[in-house]
Order: C-alpha cells, then structure tokens, then sequence
C-alpha cells in the first residue's frame, strides 16, 4: 500500500530467469540508449516494489522468435504460481509461428492473463499480415494485448499502424504502452483518445515528461483509460510511483490508475 490507503498494481514489467537477465536487461537497454535501474529478476523486482509499496505486479517477457513462446510462457506461468497473490502473468506470442492457435491456448491453459507483444523488438509492423490471426485469436478468447507502442525512430508500431486494426478488431482491447507512443507521446495522445477499445499505461513517460504534459495526456485519455507502470527493470519503482502521485490527480483518478483499471481488464479481484 502506498499512503496507508492506495493498493497498486505496477501493470508493466519485465522478468527474466536469473542466469539470462542480466543479458536480457543489457540488451533492452542497448535498444533504448538507458542504463536500468534494477536487475530484472522476480526477486529484485519483489524487493523494489516493497520499497515502493506496490501490492501486485503483472509480469511478462517479449519472444524474439517462435521456439522462445513455450518456454517463456511456461517460465512466467511458474513465477505467477510460486507467488500467488503477488504476480500475475501475460503471455507471449511471435507472428511467425507455425500454430498460433495452439500458443493462444497453451497460455491460457498456464493462467495467464493477457498477452505482450512489442513489435519493434520482435520486428513487425503492427498492421502485417501475419499479426492479424493473433488479434483474431485474442478478440475470440477475450485476451488483452499490452502491446509496444511508438518509436520515432522506426515505422513498427506508430499510430498510423495500430488505428486501422482498432478498428477492424473492434472487440480486441489493446492497452498502449508509454501513453500510447514512447516518443511521441503526445502527438499518440490526440490521436487515439475517445478510442472505445484502447487504454494505455505510464510506464517509461514520467522520465521524459513534465508534470504538466503527463497530467494532460492523462485527462485526455480520461483516468479509467490508464493503468499505472513502471517498465520494471528499466527504472525505479519508487521514482516511478513517487512521481505519479506528485501530478496532483485527484483521488478518484489515483485510485482508478493505481488499481481499479488493471484489475477491471486483467479480471483480478
């Protein structure tokens, strides 16, 4: 609990086993051009989210190929079942596997919640052929996608390659991380708010904001269409819950992004 009375859900983080993460965060933070601020493990991630006060974290990890799917779900799927009540798990998915149907349902078979996809990491546009049976699949089953979205320095997962599947897919609720376009934060916010079927998470915004853009782009989704994140292990949790507090939303909206939302989408009591 933060403040003796507000239980968070951190909706955004990333573990990986022990013997690869310290590799795994490497590259993440090649990628972005960042040093992370924690390890990458379920047992740091576990210590700084007690440091931080949050209650509960959903947890995911991003295959760069097919062959990673089943153990990478298998891996989260583990973690979530030595920590009930702690973790909660989103799959993964990569648009070139041979049966995409039977990854949809082995995760759901694991527990988990959702699925992560990141599309400039695993390399594909969000409108490619390739992606549409996943949002079939997920629109059929009820799965939320968090997904990547934006980058300026690549065509992978702009706006202008989410919003036509937004609308063809108009039963799939996608959750845009990083407001909706990292990088292009604003510009991604007047683009999809008023969007029935898209929310969107803070995580890794804050470090690159002032207080006053963040706290529009949160009114302009509207506070029931945010969920709070930090990008766990990229940086502090503390920092990271410290700041969102400090944007001066009023208690309502602090408790839907903190919590209600998360536990709304992802069916968490």
């Amino acid at each position: 609990m933060v403040d003796g009375k507000y239980f968070v859900t951190d909706s955004h983080c990333h573990i990986y086993p022990e013997k690869i993460a310290e590799k795994a965060v490497g590259g993440t933070d090649r990628f972005y051009g960042v040093t992370s601020h924690c390890r990458g493990t379920v047992e740091d991630l576990l210590s700084e989210g007690e440091k931080a006060g949050i209650d509960r974290f959903i947890v995911q990890s991003v295959a760069t190929t097919p062959k990673q799917v089943k153990s990478i779900n298998e891996f989260i799927a583990g973690e979530v079942a030595a920590h009930p009540g702690k973790l909660v798990g989103l799959g993964t998915l990569h648009p070139d596997s041979e049966d995409l149907a039977g990854d949809v349902a082995h995760l759901r078979e694991l527990g988990l919640r959702g699925v992560k996809l990141h599309p400039d990491i695993q390399a594909f546009k969000i409108d490619d052929y390739r992606c549409l049976k996943i949002y079939e699949l997920c629109e059929e089953t009820g799965l939320p996608i968090l997904m990547h979205t934006g980058d300026n320095r690549y065509d992978y997962s702009n706006p202008n390659r989410l919003l036509p599947i937004l609308d063809i897919y108009s039963g799939l609720t996608v959750i845009g991380a990083h407001f909706g376009g990292w990088s292009i934060w604003e510009e991604a916010s007047f683009q999809y708010a008023g969007r029935k079927n898209f929310y969107v998470d803070c995580s890794s915004s804050f470090p690159y904001l002032s207080a006053e853009t963040a706290k529009e782009i949160i009114r302009r989704y509207g506070a029931d269409r945010v969920l709070f994140g930090t990008d766990y292990p990229m940086w502090s949790p503390r920092e990271e819950i410290e700041t969102f507090l400090s944007l001066g939303l009023d208690e309502s909206e602090i408790k839907c992004i903190l919590n209600s939302n998360s536990s709304q989408l992802f069916g968490l009591e």
